[in-house]
């Protein structure tokens, strides 16, 4: 686990936040131990941003995995960072309810279930209501 917090934390690195100055950094480990990672990147319309998580996860399947097991999420301006709402709409499409989400607070790890996080997310039993 220490191992993709490093890398969570080395991706943060190659943020493109010159509006923000919002760093953060994801890496994804998919089921056969594969580690894809990822920056934010933004520009001055925000809504068009690319997240951290959104860009592991894009590499990841673009690469042709489908399974993963853990996500460490990583930024320097706040603690406590966990996936946003267009974040965990993106894992849900791809990631069981039981991947495991680290957030990196700099002195400790919390881990939470993405199925804890999503009450706000979209999914196909709530699109057929």
């Amino acid at each position: 686990m220490e191992d993709l917090v490093k890398r969570a934390r080395a991706a943060r690195d190659d943020a493109h936040v010159p509006y923000s100055e919002y760093r953060v950094g994801a890496a994804l480990r998919t089921a056969d131990g594969t580690v894809f990672t990822g920056c934010n990147i933004e520009n001055a319309n925000y809504s068009n941003s690319l997240h951290a998580e959104e860009l592991a996860v894009g590499k990841a399947v673009g690469a042709g995995h489908r399974e993963f097991d853990r996500l460490a999420v990583s930024s320097s301006e706040r603690d406590g960072v966990t996936p946003c709402g267009m974040c965990r709409q993106t894992l849900v499409e791809f990631c069981d309810d039981d991947l495991v989400v680290v957030c990196d607070e700099g002195d400790a790890t919390p881990e939470y279930r993405l199925g804890d996080l999503l009450p706000d997310a979209i999914s196909a039993e709530t699109l057929g209501k």
